[in-house]
């Protein structure tokens, strides 16, 4: 037998050497029958973006049948047909036989190096698709025989799937090379669950290394930054489950790839700086790793020195000792070692988490949220549930989860995360504040008859207490009445909705996604609104630090009774900043409505805000402060920060704040489902957390207070429809802030020593000296990158130029800081001397934006 396939493969390599080479033209993008391709030969698809050809990759000698890119400056190879087949010469040659299949053949050594084994009567023709894609079609039928996006490598083009066709037992998945000079089949795999779950996952052999949430949150906007650009079809029903996706713009050049460290990558190429842009890239951190805390725990991102591992409400370390050590990877186990079947038990929410590993879940379409929960409560063996939809955004058939067994790999993602509720028994239940309805009818009885004559007592003693605390919070409400500080998200119980029926608003069921909370509960979170409690007052109102009944600590806002706002309108405000979900943004967790009094719920951030840190004290109203544009003057505030904070600030640190409050800014004007403009970006209104990550605050509260248009109440929420409003008008107040980062001074110091006017006019003299670096803090120059530094600043500088279209916009920004792209020279400050540019289009009515009593209009010079 084999020495019939070797005269075989004999007769076939002597037919195509009598075939002249010069049959094949490289400018075309098919190889038709009996026309053989030879190493040396370039077949280019329609468009020219893609070639097929023969390689060597590195210092290699083998030689590769594959796909690349062919307008980059590296030859940058997306598919390989024999990576674990090389030929160790340039003998290769790829046609269609006789019989319709495509084959490699070694020429040197007689011999068959790869197939794509199939077969047709017609005969057939190879052709490369503008997308990247090599496909093999049927001469007669011009149906597809086979397509190289059936058997992808290491990369995800766009158009490719990646996923299981259950009918055919097609497998879609990427493998890392082994090394960057071998292609063969490398550790790293990234594709769907092989156990049958719709999770993605990134593994290291048969190791669990990285997954995605399962279907249908998976690969969600806010989870993958930089999506925008990017349209992804998610399919999933009895036959297939895959994902796609395209771009809106076909000419960008993009990849998904998996290298051989196991580093999950989105690339885009640069045709400014000839090379690939990192777009993101999977794991980032501990809490990426699978089961990085174990079993029945929480693993939240922190860059201080706080453990990253938490346990789940009701259970706790399995090893304190380990825990001690930092060490949580045998996770956790129940509190009490009592019944969860029928006895009382509940559920506990933990609201905002990558749910655990679904491989031994349920799940089921159909049930609404409170049926997902009763089957889960029916079953004993069920730990945990959670509820969505088809569509993961609340629209399309109800889903319900439902897990048995243990809970693992739960990470906290307060910005795309979901609510899991954890089962719990009696004891944890009402400890985190649960009402337990499901009593034993026994004890029921028997509490009953021993507390009979008390319970003759308990309606005198129920209407005085009722009395009481009635006057007491008639009290408070007249003596309250006055925003800037919010603020780590624990646990929040599914309790402590809003139930009064004498409140003014009891139809939480028109905000499925918005707990409501009665007045009851905020006066007992905040300890009576108490000044020690009290986080800061603005404009709006006060802030109060306040700690849930389940111990989760948040921030509550309560507005002023004058903010000339009414309950329909609030009511509107809240249904759009509730929808607003980016890392970068406080998190809106619920809201307040009775009588007269008007509360915002928001998560609480430990280190406050970002002008505490860089001055040492909080921000306060200067009615001279200037607000051509603050992301720039918060750059520069950066570079020199409070003397006992600054070992928390150096530079790179520095650098991601910049980048994040230029990334939740870009959201908000263009990626978020509401084009909201913020108008009122400040140091004092950039909130940091527990890992130092940058929060922007009061992006959608203006209106809520914004009566008149005067200097204490104009900062009104605007959405805005592509056409309506100018973006460069819409940018000029958020890039001061950048300025005030590097340098830490404010704005509005003068510097009597030099001709200009503020900070701005400060660092412009200093940058037409050449001594722009002067600004940054003296501790810092010896370990901040220079060039990086002065870049900040240059960028900064072309924020604030006089006219507004000469001004970068907020995505080109970004694109500035994060590349070595070439830069204009920056035109004299727009405050530094006021020209005529484009005055006319200056808004009329002088309206102001800030309760610091600034405008970003009609700025005149002093």
């Amino acid at each position: 037998m084999e020495k019939h396939n070797m005269s075989y493969v004999h007769v076939i390599l002597k037919s195509l050497a009598l075939i002249s080479v010069f049959s094949f033209c490289s400018s075309l993008d098919t190889i038709n029958p009996n026309q053989p391709f030879r190493d040396g030969d370039v077949l280019l698809s329609e468009n020219e973006i893609f070639a097929l050809g023969f390689f060597s990759p590195g210092n290699s000698s083998r030689s590769y049948l594959g796909i690349w890119y062919n307008k980059v400056s590296e030859k940058d190879v997306v598919w390989v047909a024999n990576r674990d087949n090389p030929i160790n010469n340039s003998s290769g040659v790829l046609s269609t036989d006789p019989k319709g299949n495509l084959v490699l053949y070694d020429e040197s050594r007689n011999s068959i190096v790869w197939s794509a084994n199939v077969s047709s009567n017609y005969g057939s023709y190879v052709q490369l698709l503008g997308y990247g894609n090599l496909v093999l079609i049927e001469q007669n039928s011009q149906s597809v025989l086979w397509q190289s996006f059936d058997y992808p490598t290491d990369v995800w083009l766009p158009v490719m799937k990646i996923g299981s066709n259950r009918r055919s037992g097609m497998n879609w998945f990427i493998t890392s090379w082994k090394s960057s000079d071998d292609p063969s089949s490398g550790d790293f795999r990234y594709g769907l669950d092989p156990l049958g779950s719709t999770q993605y996952i990134l593994s290291n052999r048969s190791t669990w290394f990285w997954r995605t949430k399962p279907w249908p949150w998976l690969w969600s906007d806010e989870e993958v930054p930089g999506m925008y650009h990017y349209n992804y079809v998610k399919v999933n029903n009895q036959d297939q489950t895959y994902m796609s996706y395209t771009l809106d713009d076909p000419s960008i050049l993009t990849q998904v790839v998996v290298d051989n460290t196991g580093s999950l990558q989105r690339l885009t190429w640069s045709d400014k700086n000839h090379q690939w842009i990192q777009v993101w890239s999977a794991p980032e951190g501990v809490c990426d790793k699978y089961g990085h805390c174990g079993p029945y725990s929480i693993c939240s991102p922190s860059t201080t020195n706080a453990f990253e591992c938490s346990c789940l409400p009701g259970f706790k370390p399995k090893s304190p000792s380990d825990w001690y050590t930092r060490d949580g990877s045998d996770g956790c186990v129940r509190n009490n070692n009592v019944s969860m079947c029928q006895n009382g038990e509940g559920f506990v929410t933990v609201a905002g988490v990558v749910v655990p590993d679904t491989s031994m879940a349920q799940v089921k379409k159909g049930p609404s949220s409170k049926k997902c929960k009763q089957e889960c409560l029916k079953n004993c063996t069920c730990t945990a549930y959670a509820a969505t939809t088809a569509n993961g955004d609340g629209s399309g058939e109800s889903v319900c989860f439902t897990w048995f067994g243990e809970l693992i790999d739960i990470r906290l993602a307060p910005s795309y995360g979901v609510d899991l509720y954890i089962r719990v028994d009696s004891i944890d239940l009402a400890e985190y504040g649960g009402q337990n309805k499901r009593f034993n009818a026994k004890k029921v009885i028997i509490l009953v008859i021993s507390l009979s004559f008390a319970v003759m007592v308990l309606p005198i003693a129920f209407f005085a207490l009722r009395r009481i605390r009635r006057r007491k919070i008639r009290a408070e409400q007249e003596k309250h009445g006055s925003v800037s500080l919010f603020g780590s998200m624990t646990y929040a119980s599914n309790c402590t909705h809003a139930s009064s029926a004498t409140d003014e608003l009891h139809e939480g069921s028109q905000f499925p996604d918005l707990p409501f909370y009665d007045l009851t509960t905020m006066i007992a979170a905040t300890n009576n609104f108490s000044s020690e409690n009290k986080l800061g007052q603005g404009g709006f109102g006060s802030v109060y630090k306040g700690q849930l009944p389940n111990g989760r600590e948040i921030a509550v806002k309560r507005l002023s009774k004058d903010s000339g706002q009414g309950t329909e309108e609030f009511k509107n405000e809240v249904k759009l900043i509730v929808k607003l979900q980016h890392k970068n943004l406080v998190n809106l967790l619920g809201c307040c409505i009775q009588k007269e009094e008007r509360m915002l719920v928001y998560e609480y951030l430990p280190n406050k805000s970002l002008d505490t840190f860089i001055f040492g004290m909080a921000s306060t109203n200067d009615s001279n402060f200037v607000l051509l544009d603050y992301l720039m003057t918060i750059l520069l505030r950066l570079l020199c920060a409070d003397q006992e904070r600054r070992v928390y600030l150096d530079w790179r640190k520095r650098y991601e704040i910049i980048l994040g409050i230029a990334r939740g800014i870009l959201y908000l004007h263009q990626d978020s489902r509401l084009k909201i403009i913020h108008r009122d970006v400040k140091t004092s209104n950039v909130l940091l957390d527990a890992a130092m990550n940058p929060k922007i605050s009061d992006f959608g509260i203006a209106k809520i207070c914004g009566g008149e248009q005067n200097h204490a109440k104009t900062r009104k929420v605007r959405l805005y429809v592509t056409g309506i409003c100018n973006l460069w008008k819409i940018f000029d107040k958020i890039r001061f802030v950048l300025l005030e980062i590097i340098s830490s001074k404010k704005n509005n110091i003068d510097y009597y020593d030099y001709p200009s006017l503020n900070l701005i006019g400060h660092v412009w003299d200093l940058w037409r000296e050449g001594k722009a670096l002067e600004i940054v803090d003296s501790s810092l120059k010896e370990s901040c990158p220079s060039q990086e530094v002065e870049r900040c600043i240059h960028v900064g500088l072309l924020c604030v130029q006089e006219c507004a279209t000469d001004r970068p916009t907020m995505s080109e920004v970004i694109l500035m800081l994060g590349s070595d792209m070439s830069l204009p020279c920056p035109k004299e400050p727009g405050f530094f001397l006021r020209t005529s540019c484009n005055s006319n289009k200056l808004d009329k009515n002088g309206e102001h934006y800030s309760a610091n009593e600034v405008t970003i209009t009609n700025v005149d010079p002093r």
